[in-house]
């Protein structure tokens, strides 16, 4: 049976890659290059696993629209069938992911990936309706080459501005004070499932919180864990929302949650961005239910957004706190075409 190579991470293929057989291709071409866009790779989470499609010497080189062709000519002739043991394909923009090599220009690229072109400006909209998975296919992955046209573009879009960030984290808090007492209630009526299923819902919107606090992108589902793992848990936030979800009663359950919702609270009064809000948990009016009354937060929170258009916008969160459908997160341009602001 054939031995199969030792695993090396795409982004160590990749920089092989790009020395040995894309830069001399491109010559003296201005162009930026780099590991960017969609899949594990880009993030550095990929395994031995994640080569079994899609994943290999996968490369986006940006020109300027004049150089597109040429530098497609050039570049498909010089390709081997294969670097590093894995079979390399050429794309053009917008292909199906199983393209390894994508030439265009950095406009054409974003448009793709973002649904705009982030480097003529990023309006509120831009980042309210951009899945931050899309965001992180630019500003995360590794960089070979740039000729100064990628680098403003992946710090422009690093984080979002301050007012932006404080409303998201008001419709953080919103969502979780929607469903905090529903753990108890559904326990009461006897329903351990939906109970179950709840406190589910609560670990995943207060681990998003965690990476909004951070100010830290989220990725796509499979990949949540790792980053909020990624993060760093000195006070233990990790243990309680894990025994949150593995708890094998009611008792257990709530106790872990109302430990995470004490942490969450410390959290956020650590980040000296509103007033301090009382961090401690209290009975859901007469009922025999502990939460955290996390409306307290959004509200604290809210109360430091002065920018009329969120402030107009209630607290429906951007399109990651609201959509939870992979074609949506994952087409952009698509769902910008449905909402009538595609550029």
């Amino acid at each position: 049976m054939k031995r199969m190579p030792e695993f090396v991470s795409a982004q160590e293929l990749v920089a092989g890659f790009y020395t040995a057989v894309i830069a001399p291709a491109l010559g003296r071409t201005s162009h930026a290059a780099g590991l960017l866009g969609w899949g594990s790779d880009v993030l550095g989470y990929d395994t031995a696993r994640s080569t079994d499609h899609g994943w290999g010497p996968r490369i986006v080189v940006l020109v300027d629209a004049h150089e597109v062709e040429p530098v497609r000519a050039r570049v498909e002739s010089a390709l081997p069938d294969e670097y590093g043991g894995v079979p390399v394909r050429f794309g053009w923009s917008g292909q199906d992911v199983e393209h390894h090599v994508t030439i265009a220009t950095l406009g054409d690229w974003l448009r793709g990936q973002l649904g705009f072109d982030a480097s003529q400006g990023i309006g509120t909209t831009d980042w309210l309706v951009t899945p931050q998975q899309q965001i992180l296919g630019v500003v995360t992955g590794r960089v070979y080459a740039d000729d100064g046209r990628l680098a403003p573009v992946r710090e422009a879009l690093a984080w979002y501005p301050d007012q932006i960030w404080r409303w998201t984290l008001a419709c953080q808090w919103t969502r979780i004070a929607q469903e905090e007492a529903f753990v108890q209630r559904t326990h009461e009526v006897g329903d351990e499932l939906g109970s179950r299923i709840v406190t589910a819902r609560l670990v995943r919107d207060l681990m998003r919180l965690a990476l909004l606090q951070s100010r830290t992108y989220a990725p796509y589902t499979k990949w949540l864990g790792t980053a909020f793992a990624r993060l760093g848990h000195p006070d233990g936030l990790d243990q309680a929302l894990s025994d949150a979800v593995g708890a094998g009663d009611f008792g257990e359950r709530e106790k872990a949650l109302v430990s995470a919702y004490e942490l969450m609270a410390d959290r956020h009064n650590a980040l000296g961005i509103t007033t301090e809000v009382e961090p401690s948990t209290r009975p859901y009016f007469d009922r025999p239910a502990m939460v955290l009354q996390s409306e307290r937060f959004a509200e604290a929170c809210l109360a430091t957004v002065t920018d009329p258009q969120l402030q107009s916008f209630g607290l429906v969160g951007a399109i990651d706190q609201f959509v939870d459908n992979t074609d949506v997160l994952s087409k952009p341009p698509a769902f910008r075409r449905l909402l009538g602001v595609y550029q």
